[in-house]
């Protein structure tokens, strides 16, 4: 004779061999698109860890500190401005470890017909990871230097071309100044110069233009803000667009 509690055990075991064998109560893997939509909606609301850690870049941002988050927070806010508070899924393809999604793009004044633009995964480890197998082992070959690298890339493509630019802004400003230079603050006036190129916080650099009296001759220097975060090479240019670059640790570099 089985005894209630005996009965009442066996229930139970049979009870959670059922729950195992259907899944229920076990984490249900994420599809492609779940994850397409959730690494969207946290860009959007700018949660950038997050989203990018849904991706083959997650290495690159795990162990990142705060102040290396706000160094790379202008590329990721020029990158979640073109996202839109809703996306729309068209498609899903999957072909064993790789998937596409297809996204709705809504219409812009540069594209102005909708679009649908795949977003490529792969399979990691039995979860849905959005990027491809070259940029993961791009990824894995530098880690936690993939955005910051690409970062200090960036800012000292642009600050060489903020220093050529100067040259044709800084000519067409002495046309209409008796062929005096302007300082920084009078080409931002005059709208030659965005603030933005010259703003530590989105262009990475600490720019200085010096005009001497009688403002023949100028000579602008820019240093990194953060010497090996935000670039490495400090550089030097004056009036004849001689531009010299050294990486000194993020010393002003000083002509010879």
């Amino acid at each position: 004779m089985i005894h209630s509690r005996s009965l009442r055990n066996v229930v139970l075991v049979l009870m959670f061999s059922a729950l195992a064998s259907t899944g229920v109560g076990a984490q249900t893997q994420k599809s492609p698109s779940d994850v397409v939509r959730e690494f969207y909606k946290a860009m959007y609301q700018r949660r950038f860890k997050d989203a990018w850690s849904l991706t083959v870049y997650k290495p690159a941002v795990e162990n990142l500190t705060g102040e290396e988050l706000e160094d790379l927070r202008p590329i990721f806010e020029a990158q979640a401005a073109e996202v839109p508070a809703q996306i729309q899924i068209d498609t899903e393809k999957i072909a064993g470890n790789v998937a596409q999604v297809f996204v709705q793009i809504p219409a812009t004044d540069a594209t102005p017909q909708v679009v649908s633009k795949p977003a490529d995964l792969i399979l990691i480890n039995g979860a849905w990871v959005i990027g491809t197998q070259e940029e993961q082992a791009k990824v894995k070959e530098k880690g936690a230097r993939y955005f910051l690298d690409a970062l200090i890339d960036l800012n000292q493509g642009s600050t060489e071309d903020l220093l050529k630019r100067l040259i044709a802004v800084q000519a067409f400003y002495a046309q209409t100044h008796n062929g005096a230079f302007g300082e920084m603050k009078d080409l931002i006036s005059a709208t030659l110069i965005s603030p933005d190129t010259v703003d530590p916080k989105t262009s990475g650099y600490n720019c200085h233009l010096v005009v001497p009296a009688g403002g023949k001759t100028f000579v602008v220097t820019a240093e990194p803000s953060r010497y090996g975060h935000t670039g490495k090479l400090s550089y030097w240019m004056d009036q004849t667009g001689a531009i010299k670059s050294a990486d000194n640790g993020g010393k002003p570099v000083q002509p010879k």
